[in-house]
């Protein structure tokens, strides 16, 4: 059965369906560390070290994050399990030993809520909004990168979200927590996503929502 760790404030929809597929769900609740509106967001206390199911996980302590930026970002990379992705200054030191020791290419992006701004589709794709991550990105022409336009996601507390979390890998299944159709690159989104015989899929009956992602 695949653990899937998610916010507890994800939508019963989402939830119901990750069930239905045979998720366990292990769920991600508030807690005084990190700021009120992302403490319960699972990409700001873990980090899946992959695209695949069964990708290693590392948790955070709570002496690892802070509540202010840039200490709540320790664990915040995006990594595709060929690629780790993250402002590596801010990168907790043993997660940064792992990527290292996984054989991982580290891409060092200004962006600290990397996870946050990244749709990990495969090892070799991603999805972001982010400008200065396509730009880094750039130099690794292996690493595909779909640049889509910034915001149409709704984080509570925040003007805006981020569609890194709202979207998760599980199984050959890209998710998005919410209605992708309104977001302007919605085509583009799906076929980059398609492409690479995955299914890409989301849930209009809601508003595309930042959980701190599907892990």
């Amino acid at each position: 059965m695949n653990k899937i760790y998610i916010s507890k404030d994800a939508n019963r929809i989402l939830t119901d369906y990750l069930e239905g597929l045979g998720c366990h769900l292990s769920f991600i609740t508030s807690n005084d560390i990190v700021d009120p509106a992302i403490a319960n967001h699972p990409d700001i206390f873990l980090c899946k070290m992959g695209a695949a199911d069964g990708s290693p996980i590392f948790f955070a302590e709570k002496e690892d994050l802070g509540r202010d930026y840039p200490f709540d970002v320790a664990f915040n990379a995006a990594c595709t399990g060929k690629y780790f992705i993250h402002n590596l200054s801010y990168t907790n030191e043993k997660l940064l030993l792992a990527a290292k020791e996984m054989g991982m290419t580290l891409i060092d992006v200004r962006q600290g809520y990397t996870k946050c701004s990244i749709v990990v589709v495969a090892e070799d794709a991603i999805i972001t909004y982010d400008e200065g991550i396509v730009q880094a990105c750039s130099k690794y022409p292996e690493l595909e990168v779909l640049q889509v336009s910034p915001g149409f996601v709704r984080l509570d507390g925040y003007d805006t979200g981020f569609i890194g979390g709202c979207s998760g890998r599980v199984g050959d299944e890209v998710l998005f927590n919410g209605d992708l159709f309104a977001h302007p690159d919605f085509q583009r989104i799906v076929t980059f996503i398609e492409k690479r015989g995955l299914v890409c899929r989301w849930f209009p009956d809601y508003k595309l929502t930042d959980i701190g992602s599907i892990l």
